[in-house]
């Protein structure tokens, strides 16, 4: 019998947990961007399955995945979308589950521009208002109802700046391009508050709550790290950091 030495059992090892392990393919909806980084960090380490992220408007995920691009996990800024590639078949039935409940807020990166009541939006005194765009991002759609209930939309929709998401909209924001806009409070939430400019967190009883659905896409049907990453995020250290983003569970 040959003696396998072990540097060569090592190797042996590190190959065959190299074989055991997944790359996972996740489209990420914008507003989750930073908080799946520090997700994906620790999934990685306690897995040894790869991540490998997109991050975009939950509605140009939608028709990508209709034309066959090869994401496994979808991680939507909405409910309805899952729900719809579930019913469509474009889904694994079953799989589907609320990961967070996303939250609203007005922002300036000028400190004491935007109130704390959000009345800056009847002084309408500022010529642009940044948001994703409400046809594709469910963010920027929650604008909208949020803008119909204060009766403020036909006043302020030639102000509009639109975003391709939500991303998009806190740069407008964040380089001055835009005197305020409607974002993620995840965007700019820091030890549990926003330190930078000015907001005004919304009432959620002005909008139809963002609850953020997940689910796994055919292409991710049976493969260990797409189950083992959707386990994940049901658990407590993803939840802390949902928690830390100012995300509702």
């Amino acid at each position: 019998m040959q003696r396998i030495g072990i540097p060569l059992v090592v190797f042996a090892l590190s190959l065959a947990s190299t074989l055991r392990a997944d790359e996972v393919r996740v489209a990420v909806a914008s507003n989750f961007t930073a908080p799946m980084e520090k997700i994906a960090a620790g999934f990685e380490r306690s897995t040894g399955h790869a991540i490998v992220m997109a991050s975009g408007a939950t509605g140009k995920f939608y028709a990508q995945i209709k034309n066959g691009a090869p994401f496994e996990l979808l991680l939507a800024a909405d409910d309805t979308t899952p729900a719809r590639l579930e019913a469509e078949g474009d889904a694994l039935s079953g799989s589907r589950f609320t990961y967070a409940i996303g939250k609203l807020v007005l922002w300036s990166a000028k400190r004491s521009f935007v109130d704390a009541q959000g009345e800056v939006l009847r002084k309408a005194d500022f010529k642009h208002l940044a948001l994703g765009n409400p046809r594709v991002a469910p963010y920027g759609a929650a604008v909208i109802e949020v803008l119909t209930r204060l009766k403020l939309l036909d006043a302020l929709t030639p102000k509009f700046v639109l975003g391709e998401n939500i991303t998009q909209a806190y740069q407008f924001v964040a380089s001055g391009n835009a005197e305020l806009g409607f974002i993620a409070l995840s965007q700019v939430i820091k030890g549990g508050k926003v330190e930078e400019g000015s907001a005004w967190v919304v009432p959620p009883n002005l909008y139809t709550p963002l609850r953020q659905g997940a689910v796994v896409l055919k292409p991710g049907t049976g493969k260990p790290g797409v189950a083992a990453l959707s386990e994940y995020l049901k658990g407590n250290e993803a939840k802390a950091v949902i928690l830390s983003y100012g995300y509702g569970l």
